[in-house]
């Protein structure tokens, strides 16, 4: 089974923001994360995902300090979803060939 990221957005109609997950769990020692991720909706239309990357720089994700190469990034826009939950499909090459991810789980409040 897919895993599901720790990390949970928590939106409002109508916020924007920039999201991180840590890939840590599902890279091999050494491994890296490269290219441009992909980052879908599962069931809906209703955001607008921008700016998708690999890290270039360490991040503080959960508290944790991730370092470059190991997590993904992205631009949310809820200004059109309603509130419920969502799942995110994420996806991204890795510097051993192989195509990593999960999902991550995104919350609307109104």
């Amino acid at each position: 089974m897919p895993k599901t990221a720790q990390e949970i957005g928590h939106l409002m109609i109508g916020e924007q923001a920039n999201v991180a997950i840590d890939f840590r769990g599902l890279l091999d020692t050494g491994e890296t994360l490269t290219g441009t991720p992909t980052v879908t909706e599962v069931d809906t239309t209703l955001f607008t995902l921008s700016s998708k990357a690999v890290s270039v720089g360490s991040l503080t994700i959960n508290g944790d300090v991730v370092g470059a190469g190991l997590a993904v990034q992205f631009f949310i826009n809820a200004t059109a979803a309603t509130a419920g939950g969502y799942l995110l499909r994420v996806l991204c090459g890795t510097s051993e060939g192989q195509t990593r991810g999960g999902y991550v789980r995104v919350q609307v409040a109104t």
